[in-house]
């Protein structure tokens, strides 16, 4: 009776992979970590047909120089343009002149009908770098997986190397695609996976830099 009576103390927080972060490797479950690449976007359609083959012949090169998997994530989030509207009713308030007050009013009205009928969907792009601890050789592996507990300190040194070569390899290809990226730190890192896994409780603010909290909030117990 006790038995069944005990409380069950499963969170979802158990289920994520996520063990650690140091400084920009994401240490992971059973000793494999990754590195997180954001890169912009470009308009493919405004591009002439020209400059269009060039992207198409860049990344087929980007692919075929590739001796590493990688994982390409695209995250589409509902913009939430409430601060930007609450802006645009200050401004009217505070101008002295009447004719501008009335044009800011007509274009806030405009764009609070135009986030109603069309959804604004703010695009980001990663690029993951994956590092397995069957990198490290049999031996190192072996050890790994006999483990029941590894220090992400360790893990962190062992696959820094490696996948810091992983990106600047990475980096290059995509300097020629005429795209800026750059590697995402911890504080990034975080603030990332906390807004994936509580997209929906999401607040400015919310998402701190202390890994130790825990990255799903939005579902106590399972």
């Amino acid at each position: 009776m006790a038995k069944s009576a005990r409380k069950i103390n499963a969170t979802t927080q158990r289920f994520t992979e996520i063990q650690d972060i140091v400084d920009d490797v994401v240490i992971l479950s059973g000793g494999s970590a990754c590195l997180v690449i954001e890169v912009t976007a470009t308009n493919f359609a405004l591009l002439s047909a020209e400059e269009q083959d060039s992207k198409i012949y860049s990344y087929a090169a980007l692919l075929n120089s590739l001796s590493f998997p990688i994982q390409i994530l695209i995250r589409s989030k509902k913009l939430d343009i409430s601060s930007y509207l609450k802006l645009l009713d200050n401004e009217s308030k505070k101008t002295q002149n009447q004719m501008l007050a009335e044009q800011i009013r007509l274009y806030r009205d405009f764009v609070q009908e135009l986030v109603k009928v069309n959804t604004v969907l703010d695009k980001k792009f990663y690029i993951s770098i994956p590092f397995s601890f069957l990198e490290k050789g049999a031996g190192a592996a072996a050890t790994t997986v006999n483990k029941k507990s590894f220090d992400a300190s360790s893990i962190a040194q062992t696959a820094k190397s490696a996948l810091h070569s992983k990106a600047e390899s990475l980096h290059s290809q995509l300097s020629r695609l005429n795209l800026r990226a750059r590697t995402l730190e911890k504080e990034e890192l975080v603030k990332l996976f906390y807004e994936i896994y509580n997209d929906n409780i999401i607040e400015t603010g919310q998402a701190g830099d202390n890994i130790n909290a825990p990255v799903v909030k939005s579902r106590e117990n399972v």
